[in-house]
């Protein structure tokens, strides 16, 4: 796990709320997927310091349980919701041993799925957690924006990349998993979920404003994909 989400975890949580890329381009493009939320029981999955929970609340969300690998990103949710939110310590490759089957109206998962090697597990565990009907919203790397990062050159092999993010105004050393949407979509498909709606992002105009050059720059390049799947 990166010490972005550890060590930095203050400085993460603080920088998130409003930056470009996660508060003006990654959560405007999966909120944009949800359905109504009010009533709903939902489980937030990599909660990081609780931006999605703090919406589901303002949304009257019946239920919001929040998790994360990162013990110190439950800390701040905790600290921050009290008992508004149930949250808890989990890494979803190790599955969701504390979800009960058929409890969740809807699952979301911004930004993770690329620290996980295999996906399909993730999936199948989240397939069994949801209500008939009900979805989940994940937001990832796209294929094509991280196939820059590698270093065979080949877009259908799983890679695991090491990079160097400055999300905090510093460089931290991160970690991913790079994949095909080949090795995506049929992750999801053999679970049992149906995928609904693939977008890859709306940007937010007021980006102009603040960074031109990210603007322009993701007006024209792919960065993130949003999925919508169903359990059907």
């Amino acid at each position: 796990m990166s010490e972005l989400y550890t060590k930095h975890a203050l400085k993460y949580a603080e920088a998130v709320k409003d930056n470009v890329y996660n508060a003006m381009f990654e959560r405007p493009s999966t909120l944009a997927l949800l359905d109504e939320v009010s009533g709903s029981d939902v489980l937030d999955i990599g909660c990081g310091s609780g931006e999605y929970a703090q919406w589901l609340i303002e949304h009257s969300a019946a239920k919001v349980t929040c998790l994360d690998v990162s013990q110190q990103m439950v800390d701040i949710v905790t600290e921050r919701f009290a008992n508004k939110v149930s949250a808890y310590q989990q890494d979803i490759a190790l599955g969701l041993p504390n979800e009960r089957d058929d409890s969740a109206d809807l699952v979301i998962c911004p930004l993770v799925l690329h620290y996980i090697a295999d996906l399909t597990p993730v999936f199948a565990e989240i397939h069994r957690v949801l209500k008939q009907g009900g979805y989940l919203v994940f937001s990832t790397h796209h294929p094509f924006a991280d196939i820059e990062c590698s270093k065979t050159g080949n877009y259908f092999e799983r890679e695991f990349i090491e990079d160097e993010w400055h999300t905090i105004g510093q460089p931290v050393a991160v970690s991913f998993y790079r994949r095909s949407l080949t090795e995506l979509c049929q992750a999801v498909s053999s679970a049992g979920l149906v995928i609904e709606a693939i977008t890859e992002g709306c940007v937010d105009p007021q980006i102009q404003q603040v960074a031109p050059e990210t603007h322009e720059y993701l007006s024209k390049n792919p960065n993130f994909i949003f999925m919508k799947c169903r359990k059907r």
